[in-house]
């Protein structure tokens, strides 16, 4: 089991990827891993993998989040990670195929970032790194506001 730690050498980022694409994952993984060797990359196909992980203390600098999953779809998974005092700072961009406006929306409001599918990998390292330049913490006001939302938040039921 790789050990995950958001403490430690400041340089070090470890990056939780959940998509249950492999060719997506392995993108990501892939490219920023090469643009930048103080980047570990790894990667869950589900959100539910995502949870057991996390529930094992292993917790990331950050995560992207596919939204279009089985079983357990990416807004589910935000739901559970922002209810658990343990994991409700990490911060989440969304990475998706979805362009809806609701989805658009929703997500840019909810999360760090919101992006589309397909992007650059330099691009997403880019948000990536300027999301980790300050230390995140859940405002009250933000938290209010997904607190209220979050009834609304679409499941796969």
């Amino acid at each position: 089991m790789i050990l995950l730690c958001r403490e430690g050498d400041s340089m070090k980022k470890t990056v939780l990827v959940v998509d249950d694409s492999k060719l997506a994952s392995y993108t990501v993984k892939d490219g920023l891993e090469e643009l930048d060797p103080n980047f570990t990359v790894i990667t869950v196909d589900s959100g539910k993998k995502c949870i057991e992980l996390l529930e094992q203390n292993q917790l990331p600098d950050i995560i992207l989040l596919d939204i279009m999953m089985p079983e357990m779809n990416g807004w589910e998974v935000f739901k559970l990670l922002r209810k658990n005092q343990h994991w409700k700072n990490i911060p989440i961009i969304f990475i998706t195929a979805k362009t809806d406006n609701f989805s658009k929306g929703f997500g840019k409001l909810l999360a760090e970032a919101y992006i589309e599918k397909p992007f650059e990998v330099k691009d997403l390292k880019q948000r990536i790194e300027k999301i980790l330049e300050t230390p995140f913490e859940l405002t009250e006001t933000k938290q209010k506001i997904i607190d209220d939302m979050i009834e609304h938040i679409p499941t796969t039921k």
